[in-house]
């Protein structure tokens, strides 16, 4: 009989783009995609990992580039308040599945999500529920990496899992040079010193100040979530 293997992190947070949810267009909510990315939480839920997701909102409104003429942190409110359709929306694909989840916001909104509080975020977890954090961090000029760093050390997550459609970091953009080298882990410093847009840098540094590991994957090959955390090398690996 095959031997059932364990789990390597305990707890961990998946950051998802907004343009992740839009599938190929990256535009909108596109079913396919959001179900297909509960399916995959779903599957690590299973396994008795607990999951937080911090989820963008870039296919919707994205604050820093969003209409001309709006300002900056009015835009960026805009884009929180995206994120939190996004978060609702991923509940509901979760719910479907029988997978209890709660919403927590940055920005009050009690009618459709609770409001951020640490102590509540881990009590769920412990109940073996998913917590989506929607609104970023509630202030503008920061981006949904700042909120996923944040998050991630103040829940004691284990590791950031950054979902993308690319299968790693690599050394320049490989639609663009198909000699492009992958990397399968780097360090922070060699990371910032090659100038790898793994996160923007408010989001890195925070991550290296306090020794956060992030694995970046392709989140949309079958099966790739349960890999990361069973401790398969899948994607770039950025550590100390």
């Amino acid at each position: 009989m095959k031997k059932e293997r364990r789990p390597k992190y305990r707890r961990i947070l998946i950051k998802l783009s907004g343009e992740a949810l839009g599938g190929e267009d990256g535009v909108g909510i596109n079913s396919d995609s959001i179900f297909g990315m509960a399916e995959q939480i779903e599957e690590v839920r299973s396994l008795g990992v607990q999951v937080v997701v911090v989820v963008g909102g870039g296919n919707i409104y994205r604050g820093a580039s969003g209409v001309k003429g709006i300002e900056r942190a009015t835009g960026d409110y805009m884009g929180m308040l995206a994120t939190v359709i996004n978060a609702l929306a991923l509940q509901d694909a979760l719910e479907k599945r029988g997978v209890a989840t709660r919403v927590q916001s940055a920005i009050a909104m009690s009618q459709v999500a609770e409001p951020f509080i640490r102590r509540r975020a881990v009590r769920h977890l412990e109940k073996d529920r998913v917590v989506i954090f929607g609104g970023g961090t509630g202030n503008p000029y920061f981006s949904t990496d700042t909120a996923a760093a944040l998050r991630a050390n103040e829940i004691g997550a284990e590791v950031i899992l950054k979902a993308t459609k690319v299968d790693g970091i690599y050394d320049c953009d490989p639609k663009l040079n198909p000699n492009a080298r992958r990397f399968d882990r780097i360090s922070y410093l060699e990371a910032l010193q090659k100038q790898l847009k793994v996160m923007d840098s408010t989001a890195f540094s925070l991550c290296m100040d306090n020794k956060m590991p992030i694995i970046v994957f392709d989140f949309f090959k079958e099966h790739n979530l349960k890999r990361v955390v069973l401790g398969d090398i899948v994607g770039t690996l950025v550590t100390a």
